[in-house]
């Protein structure tokens, strides 16, 4: 069986970043920091740190090498959160120094983009009523960090 992990390029600042991370997302740790011992293009040996670590039960490696191309929201991490404390409290620490955006939607001060959602947005937008449905995905629409309970209320109408 293959090993799927995911691979974010820093161009600095990676070990505050995974350190918050993992600080941040229960069942999260750093697996091992190692620089690369010997010279590369982004730099001497040395220069270039790379990390194993898992956020939740997913797995990444990353690298701290430089510029190259920076984050975009083509890749985002979507954790899904189970109440609005959760919500409140992810928003505000990995929103901190970046950038908030619509429909819970932030990046963070090293420009990786992150959803911040609820689990019940799922549920509400999966709704068997498709008007209820609609009303939720409206209002979602227009909310930066997602409100359960204003999704709760669309949902009744």
């Amino acid at each position: 069986m293959a090993t799927v992990t995911q691979h974010l390029w820093f161009e600095k600042g990676m070990r505050e970043a995974l350190a918050t991370y993992v600080d941040l997302i229960p069942g999260s740790r750093i697996d091992w920091i190692t620089p690369i011992p010997g010279d590369t293009p982004s730099g001497p040996a040395g220069s270039v740190q790379m990390a194993g670590f898992q956020l939740g039960d997913q797995r990444y490696m990353a690298i701290e090498a430089g510029p190259l191309d920076s984050f975009n929201h083509a890749f985002s991490i979507i954790v899904s959160c189970d109440d609005q404390a959760q919500i409140d409290h992810l928003w505000e620490k990995l929103g901190e120094g970046g950038a908030y955006e619509r429909c819970g939607w932030l990046r963070d001060r090293w420009g990786l983009s992150w959803q911040i959602i609820a689990r019940r947005l799922g549920e509400l937008m999966m709704s068997p009523d498709p008007a209820a449905a609609q009303r939720v995905t409206q209002a979602m629409l227009k909310m930066d960090k997602i409100d359960i309970a204003g999704l709760e209320r669309a949902a009744a109408g």
